[in-house]
């Protein structure tokens, strides 16, 4: 049982520190929506979801309110659209896409994910035409945000999707040109995809999931950030177990926090309530990082010796807070590192502190993986395709979520900016070494079996 007094008295004490309830996303079932004739499906879509999630926001909005803590953003996920394009074409996907993104405009969230497709042990006529609309689809549309899961811990990666997936991201980014590849932002390919992720752009409704749910994520870098700093002031031989600790209560707490939210929004819209989140999700804010928790944990430079075992430690102790307040965690729930999303790491990137090869050893360790990259548009499509799968073999080898969002922006050359504007930041396009030293060994193609392990669970 949740104590409403306990939480209102944490709520009291960080409200001034960033915390928030970064989203409450519906998930919402749409298989029952399918059918032959594409202007019968897209009705089907754009009423289930516009009378399921009406009072989503203003539901939100009120309960927020009611305990000072605001729900930042609002979203939808859906389970996934290749389910509904199995005989359709390309057309049809584009025109599913539309409806969903004005029906996400009708009920005012802020973004839907769900355009998705499940490819890691092979791809279906349904998944083949999501992935081939990628990038008409988010070039022409607004909220919409695509997932596909190219790996899991039991098929291995799907080599030949990896390589689609890279020739697709060159093409989103080309599609998206005028606004610098930004349609590549609202992609992000998995190993090991959450069926419960609250957070987009992976977001979407996995099987033995209820019809109609509220998902909540809570994001409080800015909270971990503080109650480190009270700590070390107070007690500067502090050792890192001890901050350890520190981190896991404060994630307790605002674990707790999330969940009263969560609860209270799904009781008044009289549907089930899945799981908190409690990821650290930074934003370009300065005060609201996780490279400046890094920073705090002894850090002089983000990306030196020693960085991934700062996140190593970091991203333990949020789940291990997270676990210990509630029985409903679930999603990703530990700690992000989006470079463009975060003020300290950009900064980290821009002066060759973070490469891109230590993110990618730091991501063995957090939640998701290279998230939010700005790298060269001339970077050939096999090199980004090569990228993905040394991500999601972390993931498969692992057994962890990994996931990767690259944006090739045209025009654009390693050292350059790239500014996307709002939460999504600004930050360096950062040099890919080698490229094209490659695609020999992508072009194979086929399937990269799971280890031994892995079949053995």
């Amino acid at each position: 049982m949740l104590r409403t007094d306990e939480i209102l008295s944490t709520i009291q004490m960080l409200h001034a520190e960033h915390l928030d309830v970064r989203t409450v996303t519906m998930g919402v079932n749409i298989q029952d929506c399918a059918s032959a004739d594409v202007e019968a499906m897209c009705r089907k879509l754009r009423h289930k979801l516009t009378s399921r999630a009406s009072r989503l926001v203003e539901t939100c909005d009120r309960v927020g309110g009611k305990y000072g803590l605001k729900v930042t953003n609002k979203r939808l996920a859906i389970s996934p659209v290749a389910h509904l394009l199995s005989g359709h074409d390309l057309n049809a996907a584009v025109a599913v896409a539309k409806t969903l993104d004005q029906a996400a405009a009708e009920v005012r969230v802020d973004l839907i994910g769900g355009f998705s497709a499940l490819v890691h042990k092979g791809i279906s006529s349904g998944d083949k035409v999501v992935i081939d609309a990628l990038p008409a689809v988010l070039s022409q549309t607004q909220r919409l945000c695509a997932s596909v899961n190219a790996a899991s811990r039991r098929a291995g990666i799907n080599m030949d999707a990896v390589r689609l997936l890279g020739e697709q991201i060159k093409a989103i980014a080309e599609a998206t040109a005028d606004r610098q590849g930004f349609g590549a932002a609202k992609l992000v390919v998995f190993a090991n995809i959450p069926e419960d992720n609250p957070f987009m752009a992976g977001a979407y409704l996995g099987d033995g999931e209820p019809e109609v749910v509220i998902n909540v994520g809570v994001s409080g870098p800015g909270v971990v950030s503080s109650a480190l700093k009270r700590r070390l002031e107070l007690e500067p031989n502090l050792t890192l177990g001890e901050l350890a600790e520190e981190i896991k209560l404060t994630a307790f707490r605002v674990t707790r926090a999330g969940e009263l939210i969560g609860r209270e929004v799904a009781t008044e819209l009289g549907i089930p309530f899945g799981i908190v989140d409690l990821s650290l999700a930074p934003t370009p804010e300065i005060g609201d990082s996780v490279g400046e928790i890094l920073q705090l944990l002894g850090l002089d430079a983000i990306g030196a010796p020693g960085s991934t075992a700062a996140v190593a430690l970091l991203n333990d102790a949020v789940k291990k807070g997270g676990a210990f307040a509630s029985s409903s965690v679930g999603g990703l729930s530990g700690a992000f590192i989006p470079v463009s999303e975060d003020a300290a790491l950009a900064d980290a990137a821009t002066r060759g502190h973070l490469t891109l090869e230590k993110l990618e050893a730091m991501t063995s360790v957090c939640s998701v993986g290279l998230d939010m990259i700005a790298i060269p548009g001339d970077t050939p499509a096999e090199t980004i395709a090569a990228i993905m799968a040394d991500e999601l073999a972390i993931g498969v080898i692992n057994n962890k979520t990994t996931a990767v969002r690259l944006i090739p922006v045209p025009g654009k050359k390693a050292g350059d900016r790239v500014d996307f504007g709002g939460l999504f930041g600004s930050a360096p396009v950062m040099p890919v070494r080698n490229p094209g030293a490659s695609s020999r060994f992508v072009r194979f193609g086929g399937r990269i079996p799971a280890p031994i392990q892995s079949l053995s669970n």
